[in-house]
């Protein structure tokens, strides 16, 4: 090695949050690695009790995976890993790349001279811990993006909450809008909150705040929350895609949304009594939309104000509606 190479090798660096952070390039038995316990995607498959989880379990959770078991054949083929482990100095901490430790403990319990060593980017020890998922946060949100949602929010959720990052600079910090920021952490904190540990039904509970129609009957409905995730959690709402295309049918139709709040009728039957009730239809909801459209008071108050031509304009087509509504109205009742 020549001195030019190993300067260059001490000067290598990896950039985070526009700080070049001191990295080495080397490689470390991987017996003696360790789980990063706050790493999201183990944070978020062991720590919903509170409990910091054993090495032991981490690994043997990993390893129940099929992520983690595919990663296992892809190294074997390979012979070795593609991209290094990112481990902190001192604890010797694996930030990035927990899956791949747990594949190569895996081999080595096969051949543990072929899969003793790993290959490693070693960080300072006294990195910043804000650096430390800011990092995470490039590869797993803003890069690669191989966490699942659940995984994700969470991420951002402990940014904001333990880290005090606020939701504009984690959206600038991970590319992502600020509202779809605070979807995620809202999100993840709803389910917090009513005890959902469930990672799986991450899609229930993302349809369910994003739904306006939703949104109405929480407010409207007092415990409405906690009936439909006791529904989720039941099997009585079967799919995320119920929640997404029926539940807002039933919050739309306000007699079938009062049996479903008060118990008198479950999911099935409170649907199909919106859905006869004409809350599932579209021309319905298009009308309905317009006469809410129409009813706002600025709405109301800048067709008020229009002058000249644009005045003229909108007074015939008003004339126009209230003819064709007339005509309508007549056609529906004769069919009545």
């Amino acid at each position: 090695m020549t001195a030019k190479t190993a300067k260059a090798k001490a000067k290598e660096t990896l950039l985070i949050r526009g700080m070049e952070v001191p990295v080495q390039s080397t490689t470390l038995p991987q017996i003696e690695l360790r789980f990063f316990v706050d790493n999201p995607r183990v944070y978020s498959i062991l720590r919903a009790d509170g409990e910091e989880p054993s090495q032991a379990t981490i690994e043997r959770k990993l390893l129940e995976m099929d992520h983690v078991k595919a990663l296992i054949q892809d190294i074997k083929r390979n012979g070795g890993l593609t991209d290094p482990v990112i481990v902190r100095a001192g604890k010797l901490e694996v930030l990035e790349g927990n899956s791949r430790l747990a594949a190569y403990r895996a081999l080595a319990k096969l051949d543990p001279i072929k899969w003793g060593q790993m290959k490693c980017r070693l960080l300072p020890a006294d990195i910043d811990e804000g650096l430390v998922f800011a990092l995470l946060g490039q590869y797993h949100i803003k890069g690669k993006k191989d966490w699942a949602p659940f995984e994700q929010a969470g991420f951002l959720y402990r940014r904001f909450k333990v880290h005090d990052v606020d939701v504009a600079q984690l959206a600038q910090e991970i590319g992502l809008s600020k509202r779809k920021v605070e979807h995620l952490i809202d999100t993840y904190q709803f389910m917090y909150d009513h005890g959902e540990a469930d990672t799986a039904r991450w899609s229930y509970y993302d349809e369910y705040l994003k739904s306006s129609q939703i949104r109405k009957a929480r407010l409207s409905q007092p415990g409405f929350d906690d009936l439909v995730v006791n529904k989720i959690k039941s099997g009585e709402i079967p799919r995320a895609v119920d929640v997404r295309d029926r539940l807002p049918v039933i919050c739309s139709a306000p007699k079938a949304l009062q049996k479903f709040a008060t118990k008198i009728y479950d999911f099935e039957e409170s649907h199909e009594q919106a859905v006869e009730a004409g809350a599932d239809s579209a021309p319905y909801k298009r009308l309905a939309k317009f006469r809410l459209w129409l009813v706002k008071p600025d709405v109301e108050a800048a067709l008020g104000k229009a002058q000249g031509e644009t005045r003229k304009k909108i007074q015939f087509e008003l004339d126009k509606l209230a003819g064709r509504i007339d005509v309508v109205r007549g056609k529906l009742k004769s069919k009545g």
